[in-house]
């Protein structure tokens, strides 16, 4: 497989698509799409391509930029951090330390976006529980209140 391919920009909605971008989103949770050629030929989508489809158009109609990108992509340093959000620096200090596995093609690493995603799972699991366990902990010594506790607070 070809590994050159370029990272494509992402798409964003633009303003005047946003309702035609949600009427769509309601269609396809109606119906299965399928194409139809110039020729009236009507095309049914494959289920795999309509998952994506129904994916990409939920983001969308969220409001969200989408890049596709395929997962057996090496990424450069950079990409890898831009794609982190992370400094460069940062990213080699994890790249260093084993927590994303890398190759290196000449003097340059090379990153799967599969193990980019990967450690960006875990992560993310890690952030939530450890976010949980401080709103928890916030419970215990009354500094913060659950929505449920605060609902029943203004209303005796």
């Amino acid at each position: 497989m070809d590994k050159s391919i370029e990272l494509p920009d992402s798409v964003f909605v633009p303003e005047p698509d946003t309702q035609a971008i949600k009427h769509l989103e309601a269609l396809l949770e109606k119906a299965h799409p399928k194409l139809v050629g110039v020729d009236g030929e009507e095309i049914p989508l494959p289920d795999s391509v309509y998952q994506v489809f129904r994916q990409v158009i939920h983001m969308m109609a969220a409001g969200r930029a989408i890049s596709l990108v395929p997962y057996d992509r090496y990424f450069s340093s950079q990409e890898a951090a831009d794609f982190l959000n992370v400094s460069r620096p940062y990213l080699y200090s994890l790249l260093d330390g084993g927590q994303i596995p890398y190759m290196m093609v000449g003097t340059h690493r090379r990153i799967r976006f599969e193990d980019l995603m990967d450690y960006k799972r875990k992560r993310d699991s890690q952030r939530h529980q450890a976010l949980s366990g401080l709103a928890a902990f916030s419970q215990e010594l009354g500094f913060y209140a659950a929505a449920d506790d605060r609902s029943t607070e203004s209303n005796p």
